[in-house]
């Protein structure tokens, strides 16, 4: 049988061999949000996820507090860490955490209900467009599109869950999308670009007015990232390039000609701090050996150890889950928890 992780090891370790600080631009000195000088770090780090080479650094703006990647990944850096995450050896695992978000898919779905009925709905980052399937439920009779980078969202398409799929950049692709939605949703997407001011121009340059604008993203002001630090899972280097206070985004849409009409911050929790905190200190531990980017031959004594090392720790994964179900329940009563979503409405 063919072992699809001895066959990527190669390709990996010859990428390996020219050096992963290839794949950091210089460090800027100014913040990408409102340019002030005024930096420090707020985390250093690595791939907790993956375990892929590399150190990463967020830095936070004093004056704005926005929080970002610096020296950020350059174009094929991205591409490096991405490959296998969603797709190749990571699907199966991606797809299960997609299939389990369906509260917080109902909960986007249902955000609009007191404002509009939408017609056409523009997801982008849509994925294998897990959030269309489950809208389509509360709205039966709009028109769901998904726009994605990935060949994930042709997938969509071919499964249903989507009417038309968009395979590119946002960016280029507005004049095409323009007027044609009266709905665009970015979940979990904007902490992923390299220039998320630049996507929010896109959003106004294709929405008309009175259309709405529905923005999920994971909150820098979550108590559980101070607690947690490096462990806490929203920090998610190396992908996440942007961390955006709330109030830094109402303010981006409202020059753009936008108005907060609704901000969802204890309903948007997801959940899982305490159980994924352990999870990435058992990775980190004990990372599968298969792995085609470690440095290390999956020795006999290297499975050995993460057979072992996960035979002792998924039962203990067990009472993180249940202390999180409870924290959720506190969480999303509160205005606390690790994201929040804002509904947008296009001004006349």
């Amino acid at each position: 049988m063919n072992d699809p992780f001895a066959a990527r090891r190669p390709s990996y370790q010859a990428e390996l061999a020219r050096g992963v600080e290839r794949f950091l631009e210089p460090r800027r000195d100014t913040c990408p949000w409102c340019g002030s000088t005024d930096l420090s770090i707020r985390l250093r780090t690595c791939d907790l996820i993956q375990r892929k080479p590399g150190r990463f650094t967020l830095e936070q703006c004093g004056a704005c507090r926005h929080i970002f990647q610096n020296p950020r990944l350059t174009p094929a850096g991205l591409g490096f860490y991405y490959r296998d995450f969603y797709d190749g050896l990571g699907e199966e695992m991606t797809e299960k955490v997609f299939n389990a978000a369906g509260r917080s898919y109902r909960g986007r779905s249902t955000m609009l209900k007191p404002f509009a009925r939408p017609t056409a709905w523009l997801d982008v980052g849509a994925g294998h467009g897990h959030f269309c399937q489950h809208a389509r439920k509360v709205w039966p009779d709009t028109v769901f599109d998904g726009l994605d980078q990935s060949v994930s969202v042709d997938q969509a398409q071919l499964r249903g869950w989507i009417d038309h799929s968009y395979r590119g950049e946002f960016v280029a692709l507005a004049d095409e999308l323009a007027g044609r939605y009266d709905v665009v949703s970015m979940h979990h997407y904007l902490e992923h670009t390299r220039e998320p001011l630049d996507e929010l121009d896109a959003a106004a340059k294709i929405l008309p007015a009175g259309s709405h604008l529905l923005i999920e993203l994971p909150d820098p002001e979550s108590s559980f990232g101070r607690v947690l630090g490096r462990w806490w899972m929203p920090w998610f280097q190396p992908q996440h390039q942007h961390m955006i206070p709330v109030h830094n985004l109402v303010r981006a849409l409202a020059d753009r000609g936008f108005s907060a009409v609704a901000i969802e911050r204890g309903a948007a929790h997801q959940g899982g701090e305490l159980f994924f905190s352990l999870a990435l200190a058992l990775i980190a531990a004990a990372p599968d050996p298969r792995l085609p980017w470690l440095t290390t031959e999956p020795t006999r004594w290297r499975r050995l150890r993460h057979t072992l090392v996960w035979a002792v720790g998924r039962p203990l994964l067990v009472i993180p889950y249940l202390l999180d179900e409870l924290l959720s329940h506190l969480m999303r009563r509160t205005r606390g928890g690790n994201a929040y979503r804002v509904l947008a409405r296009k001004d006349g």
